[in-house]
């Protein structure tokens, strides 16, 4: 994971904070404990995904450092890290041809694209055979908004399949774990059934 930029913090990002705080004050208004995972709130879900199109919508997240792709792989940008460890908001930078390996999650998340186009690719589990199969590939735009649970049933690939003049696809994403836990206890690996 590459550091937080030293520069001041962005107004989006700010906004993009208070608003995920906002997520977990609702949650706890509602009397859930604060041990309960907040994603299995249904308003907590709801205002991640408002949060991220909110934030999607924004202009000027990233500083110049952190829009710098790897040649071998896509980068991660810590962005933030909530004080209290309950969230923690990367940038991803994809180069074309770069995808994430198939995971489901150990923690709640979600991501907005920013620039460019990724596709995803959505897996069902086969509980009987222990691996993933795959059910269908989405396009997503500059503003597509995705949520989900912590577990098993949301397994995926994020990929940068378009070579569009060799650009870069940037996504912002807020995962459930504190900041020093983000290259731990964020991916469940999946394995996936080898093709027909």
């Amino acid at each position: 994971i590459a550091p937080a930029s030293a520069s001041a913090v962005r107004p989006a990002l700010a906004r993009l904070c208070a608003r995920i705080d906002e997520a977990f004050e609702a949650v706890h208004a509602s009397g859930a404990s604060s041990h309960d995972d907040p994603a299995q709130h249904p308003a907590f879900a709801r205002r991640m995904r408002a949060a991220l199109a909110e934030a999607g919508a924004a202009t000027r997240w990233l500083t110049d450092a952190q829009r710098r792709g790897d040649p071998q792989t896509y980068c991660r940008h810590l962005l933030a890290a909530d004080p209290l460890g309950r969230y923690t908001i990367v940038a991803l930078v994809w180069r074309p041809g770069q995808c994430s390996p198939v995971h489901a999650h150990r923690t709640w998340c979600g991501y907005t694209v920013l620039e460019g186009t990724l596709t995803e690719t959505l897996y069902d589990r086969d509980t009987a055979a222990d691996h993933a199969i795959e059910a269908r590939r989405q396009r997503r735009d500059a503003g597509a908004v995705s949520f989900v649970r912590g577990g098993p049933q949301g397994i995926h690939r994020l990929g940068h399949d378009c070579a569009s003049a060799g650009a870069p696809a940037i996504s912002l994403h807020v995962y459930g774990v504190p900041g020093e836990q983000i290259a731990t206890h964020v991916n469940a690996l999946v394995e996936v059934a080898a093709p027909a």
